[in-house]
């Protein structure tokens, strides 16, 4: 059953955001696009270069109306040593995510019950807490953020221009689609 248009269901959890501890619900979601980044685990060899590159670009998404949240089957109290110690999340300006009960990584459907751990998972979520986008992979191939980038602002172009589609390889500026029964079989 797909995540897609559903409503993300109730969830509470702890975080570490900007030096502080802060708890974190479904209800934070609302009201903005939220990015929810899935990662196995912390102090992890590959997770901190996601970590960096979302750290990277996060004024940009600051920019679009979006917060993200990058989301470990971790502690929050590990967050906050993950943040202190590596020089990579050190960077991250959003909440680190603990997820140590799974509660998040089964509700996104990422969670590896063998392992205790979460699969890499994207969701963009719109302000009214629901799922647009989803994206998972194996825990072996990292993320780049600018496909997350490009397709929060599809999510957002489709949103506000109702009627349009984005099509292949759609860019900010570039030409949409008003589908048509005229446009049927000549694209």
């Amino acid at each position: 059953m797909s995540l897609i248009n559903k409503q993300v269901q109730p969830f509470k959890v702890q975080a570490f955001h900007n030096g502080k501890f802060v708890e974190i619900t479904e209800q934070s979601l609302k009201g903005k696009w939220s990015v929810l980044i899935f990662m196995p685990a912390a102090f992890t060899f590959n997770c901190p270069t996601e970590v960096e590159d979302a750290a990277d670009h996060y004024e940009e998404f600051q920019k679009l109306g979006a917060e993200v949240y990058v989301v470990t089957t971790d502690t929050h109290f590990s967050h906050k040593v993950w943040h202190e110690v590596s020089p990579a999340v050190g960077k991250a300006k959003f909440p680190l995510v603990g997820d140590p009960t799974h509660q998040l990584t089964r509700q996104f459907d990422v969670h590896i019950d063998e392992e205790g751990l979460a699969l890499r998972g994207t969701f963009i979520i719109n302000p009214e807490g629901v799922i647009k986008t989803a994206e998972i992979h194996d825990n072996a191939i990292a993320r780049d953020v600018k496909e997350t980038l490009r397709k929060l602002k599809a999510a957002k172009y489709v949103a506000e221009h109702p009627g349009e589609v984005c099509p292949a390889k759609w860019n900010e500026g570039a030409k949409t689609i008003a589908p048509s029964l005229d446009l049927v079989g000549k694209i």
